[in-house]
């Protein structure tokens, strides 16, 4: 079963622009309700596709300086990378559907 990796300034860039997988991370804050509102749907794309993409999260309180660089200005956010680049983005709370389209597009 695979996990949502935690993400932090530190080792942001080992584990996501150097991922050998495409990768989408969700940007979040404890206090934020439409953050725990997607959490679930984060943690079942990590179980549905674990195995071709890796899913992190990033607690933006946590770890400024990386949200800073992406422009991350409402969360929750959630930016998808391939090859260390971002080639999509999805802000606010989604359906599981628009999570996975965004997904197919990386695999």
């Amino acid at each position: 079963m695979a996990e949502v990796f935690e993400v932090t300034d530190q080792n942001f860039e080992s584990e996501i622009l150097q991922s050998d997988k495409p990768v989408i991370i969700d940007f979040w804050a404890e206090w934020c309700a439409p953050c725990k509102q997607i959490a679930p749907v984060i943690k079942d794309l990590a179980e549905q596709y674990g195995d071709r993409i890796k899913v992190a999260k990033m607690d933006i309180d946590s770890n400024p300086s990386t949200p800073g660089q992406y422009g991350i200005r409402a969360i929750p956010t959630i930016l998808s990378f391939k090859d260390g680049q971002v080639v999509d983005q999805l802000q606010g709370v989604r359906s599981k559907a628009d999570f996975e389209a965004a997904i197919e597009k990386l695999l």
